[in-house]
């Protein structure tokens, strides 16, 4: 018999429009689940930094501070749900007295969830899971990190400077990691005319713990911390 005989039919076209279908209800379950869970934890900080970080290192450390004294000061942390960075940043608020939420993805290799979370949440779809990150936050800390941190690096920056979420802190922490691209964004990304020289100034550059808790505080003191009426439209159509 042919090889062409053996290989497996291909499915009829309606049998794949079928499993399309079916998969976006699985997409509706996902931020259905996030939403109700997550809907009594404002406010908010997301953390984002590298899965490869270890355990007392630097960066680690950096996050695990930054993470307790943001729990110790009221607000939840909302991480990736795990290692390295991600499991700091639980780590950090697993200790004080606000939650820490992990916002685990289905990977290959790399994800396995940390056992520092009050809330934890499993996404099949990248895209559902950063809409999560998004939504509940009211400032983004990003640690050094990968492709997967540049990535809601910059989700972030288009959703801010885009209009789609409400204006908020996104707070680079350790400098000399971050310096090369900041100098980038000056130089071509404003020099070239690519973005308005405003936009760079939705990112903030900080390195002390405190001062990161404080910068966010201050950003709020005459606004307070809920979204405007305006902010939750925003916020429903993300």
């Amino acid at each position: 018999m042919s090889e062409d005989k053996l290989q497996k039919p291909a499915q009829p076209a309606h049998a794949i429009s079928a499993r399309e279908a079916w998969r976006v209800f699985g997409i509706m379950s996902e931020f259905v689940e996030a939403t109700e869970r997550l809907a009594h934890v404002r406010p908010a900080v997301t953390v984002f930094g590298s899965a490869r970080v270890t355990p007392g290192s630097h960066y680690y450390r950096l996050a695990e501070d930054v993470s307790r004294r943001l729990s110790d000061a009221g607000f939840a942390v909302i991480s990736g749900g795990g290692s390295g960075v991600m499991e700091a940043a639980n780590r950090g608020a697993f200790a004080g007295p606000s939650p820490a939420i992990g916002l685990n993805i289905d990977l290959p290799r790399e994800q396995t969830a940390n056992t520092f979370q009050d809330i934890s949440l499993r996404f099949k779809h990248f895209f559902t899971r950063k809409v999560m990150f998004a939504k509940f936050a009211t400032a983004f800390i990003i640690l050094p990190g990968g492709f997967g941190t540049l990535d809601e690096l910059f989700e972030a920056l288009t959703l801010v400077q885009t209009g789609k979420t409400r204006r908020m802190p996104i707070i680079l922490m350790h400098a000399p990691f971050w310096g090369g691209l900041r100098d980038w964004v000056r130089d071509r990304l404003i020099g070239e005319a690519m973005i308005d020289p405003g936009d760079a100034e939705l990112l903030q550059v900080i390195d002390e713990p405190q001062a990161v808790v404080e910068a966010i505080f201050a950003y709020y003191e005459r606004r307070g911390f809920e979204p405007s009426p305006q902010e939750r439209e925003v916020l429903l159509n993300l």
